[in-house]
């Protein structure tokens, strides 16, 4: 796993406190349930609550994977429900947060995470639920596409997961907070330059200073 993305991980996971209920996605969201403070619970919708980061080499348990696939420990006080109870939760805005990876995000905080016009179509999951249903929303991702292009627009381009939802963005280059004002970037991380997250950001940034 690339630096980059352990990076962002550990940024995010900074953010949570003991009593936080938090639900990670696929992918770098994922990671920060390695980095995750005491106390703080990860609910997954395949039903886990409470689970714990990677297994020990040695002591994985097939059972007891997220809803991204990743072998998880099961610490004291964790518990399983069926997909009902697991969303149940989310609906009922019990959920401090959920983090997730994104393929567009724009200045306004909508976000498209689900599907590539002309690519094949993988369904949704639990996505639009859990954005509409945490109280907030994190988006943990690389800053640029693979191909270099922007990933944090002035506007989606394609189909939105939700609408005005997104919270803050985290990506290598620093954290964003989505406002009424627009885009304002909160932190800058070492190394990077005004100048060079500007020009890797089609969306139009605030800074504080």
């Amino acid at each position: 796993m690339s630096n980059i993305k352990e990076q962002i991980a550990q940024k995010v996971a900074s953010f949570f406190k003991a009593g936080d209920v938090v639900n990670l996605g696929i992918g770098i969201p994922g990671l920060v349930r390695n980095y995750i403070v005491e106390g703080v619970q990860l609910h997954a919708e395949n039903g886990l609550l409470g689970y714990g980061g990677q297994p020990a080499p040695g002591q994985e348990d097939p059972h007891y994977i997220n809803a991204g696939g990743q072998l998880v420990t099961m610490p004291p006080g964790a518990s399983v429900s069926d997909s009902c109870g697991a969303f149940g939760l989310v609906r009922s805005g019990k959920l401090t947060a959920v983090v997730l990876g994104a393929l567009q995000v724009d200045e306004e905080g909508s976000i498209a995470n689900w599907s590539i016009p002309g690519g094949r179509i993988m369904g949704m999951g639990g996505a639009m639920d859990l954005v509409s249903g945490a109280k907030s929303v994190i988006v943990a991702m690389e800053h640029n596409a693979k191909n270099g292009s922007a990933k944090i627009l002035k506007k989606c381009t394609w189909p939105l997961t939700g609408f005005h939802v997104v919270d803050t963005i985290v990506t290598e280059l620093g954290v964003f907070d989505v406002t009424e004002q627009g885009l304002v970037v909160r932190e800058l991380f070492d190394g990077v330059s005004k100048e060079d997250v500007i020009a890797r950001t089609e969306a139009t940034l605030i800074f504080k200073d």
